[in-house]
């Protein structure tokens, strides 16, 4: 029997909900998932530069796990660049640092990095606002 999964910490939510290929050879097939952990691990890794020792600790999790995930979005991700498959960054066993909110009006997504006492959209200054859940 395996142990349960344990969740990893996420600094912020992606920007975008996945990518579609474009021309002729697109393929129509199932889509490629890549959960919001592994985008986060190639967040870190790829883009920061951060070493997965480091990664790992921000994320609360270990080295191993680190090196597990990253080889599993590595894949996913070359698995949608060579079959011209859309790719899709949703779900996983994750959870964000802080608490972050969602604008109904302009679909924006910000954290309370101040008291959110007006509750107001930074963005729109429209008050249809949500807290954005833990994502599972």
């Amino acid at each position: 029997m395996s142990r349960p999964r344990q969740l990893s910490k996420v600094q912020l939510p992606p920007r975008v909900k996945g990518f579609i290929p474009m021309g002729y050879y697109r393929n129509q097939s199932e889509p490629v998932m890549l959960n919001i952990e592994e985008f986060e691990v190639i967040r870190l890794l790829d883009y920061e530069g951060l070493m997965q020792l480091e990664a790992a600790q921000m994320m609360g999790i270990s080295r191993p796990t680190i090196t597990r995930i990253y080889r599993r979005a590595r894949k996913k991700i070359a698995l949608s660049i060579t079959e011209a498959r859309q790719m899709i960054i949703e779900g996983g066993a994750a959870f964000f640092d802080s608490d972050w909110y969602g604008c109904e009006k302009c679909d924006s997504k910000f954290n309370n990095c101040r008291d959110l006492i007006t509750k107001k959209c930074p963005l729109c200054d429209s008050n249809h606002i949500y807290l954005l859940e833990e994502t599972k």
